[in-house]
């Protein structure tokens, strides 16, 4: 007999559906699965076996005279995990004559990973999916009751999701035995909690400007790169910005979930709903910062995506992986190519880079004298290229605390009041763009196109000339331009201006020449 279950198969960020075809047929003794399967679906011939004797059935009725084939379909496209588990064992069944087919009538999708006594594992990947059940209208989602809170981020009445602990409890549900309810999920907001950040702006002593700078681009997504002597606060700096970032929309809360869902980073029951912060270490490899693989999965980057990235010591990091994030910081996507086809991964952060003047800290250094000679600063400066330096907004010279300023008891501003003004510049911004008729989702004042920089950044004509002024007096790029431009209209939307102004533009220009002139 011949039965047929659907499931579903993740290429990049995307599910397609996958039917699998149970065949039980006379002849030798075998147990095959076609359709490009990996070593782990190889395995799970042992897994659902056990599976299903373990669960009180037989695996097929006199076994020593059939032969059973599993075709996972359509053929030509690469299939891995352990996901299709719980539909083969459900195939295998229904093509056995141990389950009745009348829930066939209604279009169902089984995901899932069996353990050998039956039970249901959590399974990566299953958001995506859950996604592409309710698109092509498939009524019903049979998957781990570990994965019920990530899938009930779909909202569609006529979705219905299923949560198992075992291979028995869907067997009593098919059969009619023990009904499941459908899984309903709580409220977003019910579930967001008040995060409780490690780091808070309260903590950082002095270093106004800088603390200026990190709220602006927390407002506009801008990018930041910071120099200074070892100790100057810059790390610490870098890891308070989570703390005034806004909190996620629920569109927003669905892409990373599902990016950390296809990664397998999701533990069970768990939704994203903190901006990431990402902290590679410089010894990274360049696939493991973009993505990739054999079947390519995200990489850093996509993993930051509506979050930061944080690049300590910068020019430590291979030249590879730091001129692949060129792509990602001018388009915020990145493709990744196979002979198979390429994939594109969503890529929107922040990026954070710190690092020192020179290899010993100490260069310019007015206390300390810089141990190092000119060749080596040479060296150390040339590992950031050019046009990686022309994408990042905002470029600041983290200064050296004095004793003063160490020891104030004065606390300082805290993240919580800096990130209510992040907050409101923010629906400034909601709210233009949601307005605006371009064909590319905009959400912050970094990500405008040309034609929206050109609408929502106009200046007079004494800003005009200092503009003109300061580019060519630093001999600063096109790309440099624009971004100086939004990093003023963010500034505006920070002051509530709707109109940028002359003290906007000088502001941003400060910011993007300070690190030309340290240089």
């Amino acid at each position: 007999m011949l039965a047929k279950i659907f499931s579903a198969v993740n290429v990049g960020l995307e599910s397609n559906l996958v039917e699998v075809e149970v065949d039980i047929s006379s002849g030798f003794p075998c147990f095959d699965i076609v359709g490009l399967p990996d070593r782990a679906i190889e395995e799970s011939k042992m897994r659902v076996r056990s599976a299903i004797i373990n669960s009180g059935l037989k695996f097929l009725p006199d076994a020593r005279k059939k032969r059973l084939t599993i075709n996972l379909a359509p053929a030509d496209v690469k299939k891995e995990g352990s996901v299709y588990d719980l539909p083969m064992a459900v195939g295998i069944l229904i093509a056995s004559n141990q389950l009745p087919t009348d829930f066939l009538k209604e279009k169902s999708l089984f995901v899932g990973e069996l353990a050998l006594n039956g039970e249901l594992r959590h399974s990566k990947g299953v958001l995506p999916m859950a996604i592409l059940a309710a698109e092509k209208g498939i009524k019903n989602i049979f998957l781990p009751a570990s994965n019920a809170q990530e899938a009930s981020l779909i909202e569609n009445e006529n979705f219905k999701i299923y949560p198992l602990d075992s291979l028995n409890s869907l067997i009593s549900h098919l059969t009619g035995q023990k009904i499941i309810k459908p899984f309903v999920g709580e409220n977003i907001n019910v579930l967001e909690k008040e995060t409780e950040y490690e780091f808070d702006m309260a903590y950082v002593k002095g270093q106004e400007q800088a603390k200026r700078a990190i709220e602006i681009a927390a407002a506009g997504g801008h990018n930041i790169l910071m120099s200074g002597a070892p100790g100057s606060g810059k790390t610490l700096l870098a890891k308070t910005i989570p703390s005034i970032l806004p909190k996620m929309s629920k569109e927003e809360i669905l892409d990373v979930t599902k990016i950390y869902s296809v990664a397998g980073l999701l533990t069970e029951g768990e939704l994203k709903f903190e901006r990431p912060f990402r902290s590679p270490h410089h010894t990274i490899s360049d696939v493991a910062m973009v993505g990739g693989g054999q079947i390519p999965k995200p990489g850093e980057i996509s993993l930051a995506h509506r979050g930061v990235l944080f690049l300590d010591e910068v020019p430590e990091f291979s030249r590879h992986v730091l001129e692949s994030l060129r792509q990602p910081l001018e388009d915020g996507i990145i493709s990744i190519s196979r002979a198979r086809g390429a994939l594109v991964f969503p890529a929107k952060f922040i990026l954070i880079a710190a690092q020192n003047p020179c290899p010993c800290g100490y260069y310019r250094d007015p206390e300390k004298p810089c141990r190092c000679g000119i060749g080596e600063i040479t060296k150390y400066r040339k590992k950031i290229s050019g046009p990686l330096l022309d994408r990042i907004d905002l470029h600041l010279e983290i200064p050296r605390l004095k004793f003063e300023k160490l020891t104030n008891e004065k606390v300082a501003e805290s993240s919580k009041e800096i990130r209510k003004r992040v907050e409101k510049a923010r629906e400034i911004q909601t709210k233009r763009f949601k307005n605006d008729s371009s064909k590319k989702k905009v959400l912050t004042n970094a990500e405008m196109t040309l034609p929206q920089l050109k609408k929502f950044c106009q200046v007079d004509d004494k800003s005009h000339e200092l503009l003109k002024k300061a580019i060519d007096q630093f001999a600063l790029s096109t790309r440099a331009y624009h971004r100086i431009l939004k990093v003023s209209r963010t500034i505006a939307d920070l002051a509530g201006d709707k109109e940028i102004t002359f003290n906007h533009i000088a502001e941003a220009i400060q910011y993007r020449t300070k690190l030309e002139e340290v240089l």
